[in-house]
């Protein structure tokens, strides 16, 4: 199983026809003080596989890393290949709703994507101070 799209975004969504509609594609947040919080955001990730992987479950774990390798958010699923007929490919969509993230300090984070513990995309964030104008 592949990832074959990974973005944090301000709005997601998945069609009535099947179509992925994402708005609002970002890698950094600004914050005047810390720590801060994100009110909400998306983790939008598209997963694909073959016709070999038909009726298999992959693990997956998507982590939020910081610099100094702690991981604040971890979160665990699944996902099961449905029917694939010859030729094409299963597609996945997840959407992933982080609602008040808290970030203690300024520095790049990263989302980590593993599917069946192994690394498969990282998407990085910057979450980085505001300056004061009046400060200088």
């Amino acid at each position: 199983m592949h990832v074959t799209l990974a973005v944090i975004a301000d709005s997601a969504n998945v069609s009535q026809e099947g179509k992925l509609n994402i708005m609002g594609i970002f890698d950094a947040l600004y914050a005047e003080t810390f720590p801060t919080i994100h009110p909400e955001m998306k983790l939008v990730v598209q997963f694909e596989a073959g016709v070999a992987e038909v009726g298999k479950v992959h693990h997956i774990e998507i982590q939020l890393m910081d610099e100094d390798g702690h991981k604040p958010f971890v979160v665990n699923g699944q996902v099961v290949v449905g029917e694939v007929t010859p030729g094409t490919l299963f597609k996945s969509n997840s959407i992933l709703n982080i609602r008040g993230a808290t970030f203690e300090k300024p520095g790049n984070f990263v989302f980590n994507i593993l599917v069946n513990g192994e690394l498969k995309k990282e998407v990085p964030l910057k979450v980085l101070q505001l300056q004061d104008p009046l400060s200088h």
